[in-house]
């Protein structure tokens, strides 16, 4: 047996998948690490942490499966992003902890950027807005704000990287400092037109252009893991930031072709073929990869409320004990009886971008039951997902069908009000570990085991939710929903 092991590197653990070149889970180990918080708003992890965790579960996962190193043809590697580190070239010891997507320390640096009229520059290059979430900020204060940091740098002391390029220099023993488009193309520094980094950028910033890894293709050569990490070396094929890597993992490889993955937000990415999209209204556009000496990139949107929504219903009013109820409690009723549950608990995304946005539950009478709370809060995340799909399809890609993982998507009445109010067929695989599958797939791609129709046949279907619902019904619920929305914008700053 040949078996791909995925190193998936979270924000709160790191997990290694071990999968047969068929996409099969064959083993899977997980470990947990410490989320720092220094200051409020501010959220860090230890390096070492990050690395000897992940080092830890992918030794774990072989050991499981009871699998040697020379059985696997290759490793894939994917990362949360955004999150920002600096090491010591050469040693690779960490100069600071690294400072986590969350964080929010740069939001007046944002603001400064703003105020200085850049904010189109940066939307146009690199198809982000000018938000603490992306990279290029958080090294911009840590070059600012750690003690000779900036000179050592200047001098080529200093390496700057992403999730991905951390693991990667550490697997390699120091002899690769690399990441991909999809990794890159989160840092405000990476011009998605040129696809390399942006002279402009770098001076706004004043990053040092030697401190950046080299941009390898997500299916490139990533060196091999040194042979005393898992008995022998492995070579390092595919590379993919965590939301490309779930879109690669459903096979969503054509222009229109799309996923969702329902946490405790949803991400909703769009395949959108070989030229960037302009992003509307606030959402992403982005690499998705770089794969047979393509790139293809995607429209992404967030959700900031999904499966806590669900999470509210159970802890937050006790209308059930556990979430997984939440289902049969809704399905006691045939439609919401013409309430609306708009989930404003933290503001809204995507296309609204309002954080002064509160949540709201319109159109109540003295026959509303607790099954059609429950049923108006999963149409609530579901509309949410239609908001986001139809600014996607404003930009010119329309939807075909909705690829799905993520705790929410055992719910299938929720996935059938989804295929309803989206007026496209829901599909639910049956692997929903899709982010590592992704770049397990990927890393087979760069080993030349797989071909791209192989990553399509390694994505199998469990379900799939047609519509059912009227077109006409569909855009009166639509309306109404808007109508809803419209109700709860700017409600915090009114009140205040």
């Amino acid at each position: 047996m040949k078996y791909l092991l995925a190193l998936d590197q979270g924000t709160t653990s790191s997990r290694a998948i071990l999968f047969s070149l068929e996409g099969r889970p064959v083993a899977m180990a997980q470990r947990e690490f410490r989320q720092l918080y220094p200051r409020p708003g501010w959220v860090e992890h230890d390096p070492l942490e990050i690395w000897e965790s992940q080092l830890g579960v992918a030794q774990e996962a072989l050991r499981q499966a009871g699998v040697e190193a020379r059985e696997v043809v290759a490793l894939g590697l994917t990362n949360q992003r955004e999150t920002t580190l600096v090491f010591e070239k050469g040693t690779g010891k960490p100069l600071h902890n690294a400072i986590v997507w969350q964080d929010r320390r740069t939001a007046s640096l944002c603001q400064e950027l703003k105020a200085q009229g850049l904010e189109p520059l940066f939307r146009e290059r690199t198809g982000l807005l000018l938000d603490p979430y992306f990279s290029g900020t958080k090294l911009a204060w840590l070059l600012a704000n750690v003690p000779g940091l900036r000179e050592r740098a200047g001098r080529g002391e200093v390496l700057f990287g992403t999730v991905d390029t951390w693991l990667l220099y550490r697997l390699t023993g120091g002899r690769v400092h690399a990441t991909d488009p999809s990794n890159a193309s989160r840092t405000l520094l990476f011009n998605l037109h040129t696809l390399s980094w942006d002279e402009e950028l770098l001076e706004v910033f004043r990053v040092p252009r030697a401190m950046l890894p080299e941009v390898r293709p997500s299916d490139g050569e990533f060196g091999e893991t040194l042979p005393e990490l898992f008995g022998r070396a492995i070579p390092i094929r595919g590379v993919l930031g965590d939301q490309q890597a779930a879109l690669f993992g459903q096979a969503a490889l054509e222009r229109g072709e799309g996923k969702c993955t329902y946490g405790t937000g949803a991400f909703l990415l769009l395949n959108t073929g070989e030229r960037p999209v302009p992003s509307p209204k606030g959402l992403l556009s982005t690499v998705a990869w770089s794969v047979r000496g393509k790139v293809s990139y995607a429209l992404e949107g967030s959700v900031f409320m999904a499966g806590a929504v669900v999470g509210w219903l159970r802890d937050g009013l006790g209308l059930v004990q556990e979430s997984a109820q939440v289902e049969a409690l809704a399905r006691e009723v045939e439609d919401s009886g013409g309430v609306y549950l708009v989930p404003a608990f933290t503001g809204l995304g995507a296309p609204y971008w309002d954080p002064y946005a509160r949540g709201a539950i319109l159109g109540l009478t003295r026959g509303t039951t607790k099954a059609h709370l429950a049923r108006a809060a999963l149409e609530g995340v579901a509309f949410q997902v239609v908001d986001v799909v139809r600014t996607m399809e404003e930009a010119g890609t329309p939807l075909k069908e909705l690829r799905v993982d993520g705790g929410m998507v055992e719910n299938a009445l929720f996935l059938q009000i989804q295929a309803d109010l989206l007026g496209v067929p829901v599909l639910r695989p049956k692997v929903t570990e899709t982010t590592a599958l992704g770049a397990a797939l990927m890393a087979g791609v760069g080993a030349g085991v797989l071909g791209l129709e192989a990553v399509r046949e390694a994505w199998t279907l469990e379900a799939r939710f047609t519509p059912r619902m009227p077109p006409s019904r569909r855009e009166a619920l639509y309306r109404g929903w808007r109508r809803a929305v419209e109700r709860t914008l700017g409600w915090a700053r009114e009140e205040g």
